[in-house]
């Protein structure tokens, strides 16, 4: 297996930049502060010399038609009539082609469950920052990590964002405080994975392979989900801060809801889009580094950003349904054979991949570039 290029080695990855302090204070915590009306300099994003267009000039500007985000039935992926379903899985496959997220409606998810879920990750974020800080980890594999930005270690500008990331598949973990937690994003994880199991299979179809295939090749009854909960609180100059700056997600595919608040934005034809999320009961749906690669680039993943403001607190909550840690990530093999392609990007076991990109700085797509960069060099 070829060893990645122009990143940092698996054994820096282990260690923490000594130079630059560790930030244990969370952004609520400094969101919180009477009478704050400017942002600390570390915070300032829009004054790093890459990041000096304001956002005003990237937003899109398309028809009512064009800056839709499609919407996928589910419950006509799961209907017993042929015909139905392969309309479906047409749809689905453009969606993730033309745009790489979709709004995925009658999933089945209750909404009560939903709103709990936002409820008990809402009451964790307002613990006592003491009680958080016991949660605090530093490896991409832990467990239970809270921390806020996105890696201080390494991050030159920080983001107007706290986070607590869960493995919650194979292993479930979760904090013991507070004491609703644990049972409400159990049984949500639960249902959330049985939904992304069934769309894989139609994305599997999709692509012309059989539903299964996907799952075998990448050991998907094993596989590797995570739950991220991402608070911003309101930010007093929020057009020179952001919550998560552009990047694309690891895993294959990641569902994502939050409290109503606007915020995420996704690159759409080059131009950024903003996104309603308050369609009732609808999961957002984009497609992730892995989708991408097990497509061979059909499939891409793509740029999106949490942007802020400075009146109320938004909460999102993301599952990134991925591979299992152990499988080696490559182009669907029947798919280089069906089309007799070169495939596009190398083979990296998951658990690397995810290494790479969780402790490095979050640039864009820097990490699935460099799968592609080294095939052509």
């Amino acid at each position: 297996m070829a060893e990645i290029p122009q990143l940092v080695t698996h054994q820096s990855l282990l260690v923490s930049d000594q130079s630059k302090p560790i930030i244990k204070k969370s952004v609520k915590v400094l969101a919180e502060i009477p009478n704050l009306n400017t942002i600390p300099s570390n915070y300032d994003y829009y004054s790093n010399t890459t990041n000096k267009i304001p956002l005003e000039e990237h937003y899109y500007q398309g028809s009512e038609q064009e800056d839709s985000v499609p919407i996928i039935d589910f419950s006509l992926l799961t209907s017993n009539d042929p015909d139905q379903r392969s309309k479906v899985i047409q749809e689905l496959s453009r969606a993730c082609q033309d745009w790489g997220f979709f709004m995925l409606i009658n999933h089945g998810i209750q909404e009560k469950a939903m709103k709990a879920a936002i409820g008990a990750c809402n009451g964790f974020f307002n613990m006592e920052e003491e009680d958080k800080l016991e949660y605090e980890g530093s490896h991409p594999l832990h467990g239970i990590r809270y921390g806020t930005s996105f890696n201080v270690a390494k991050d030159n500008v920080f983001f107007w964002r706290d986070f607590l990331k869960l493995m919650v598949h194979p292993h479930f973990h979760c904090p013991t405080k507070p004491l609703e937690l644990s049972e409400v994003l159990l049984d949500y994880s639960r249902r959330n994975r049985e939904v992304a199991m069934e769309l894989l299979e139609g994305v599997s179809e999709s692509l012309g392979l059989e539903k299964n295939e996907m799952q075998k090749e990448l050991e998907l009854e094993s596989g590797y989900q995570l739950f991220v909960a991402n608070y911003y609180p309101p930010c007093p100059e929020p057009e020179r801060a952001i919550g998560m700056p552009p990047h694309s997600d690891h895993g294959l595919l990641t569902f994502l809801i939050d409290n109503g608040i606007g915020g995420l934005e996704i690159q759409h034809n080059g131009k950024w889009l903003p996104i309603n999320t308050t369609i009732p009961n609808a999961i957002l749906v984009n497609v992730g580094d892995q989708l991408e690669v097990f497509s061979n680039g059909k499939y891409k993943s793509v740029l999106h950003r949490a942007v802020l403001n400075n009146k109320v607190t938004r909460l999102s909550l993301g599952f990134a349904n991925g591979p299992s840690l152990e499988a080696t990530l490559s182009p669907a093999t029947k798919l280089i054979q069906t089309t007799n392609c070169v495939p596009a990007y190398i083979a990296i076991k998951y658990k690397d991949y995810l290494e790479l990109q969780q402790t490095n700085q979050l640039k864009e797509k820097s990490c699935l570039e460099s799968l592609k960069n080294q095939l052509i060099n």
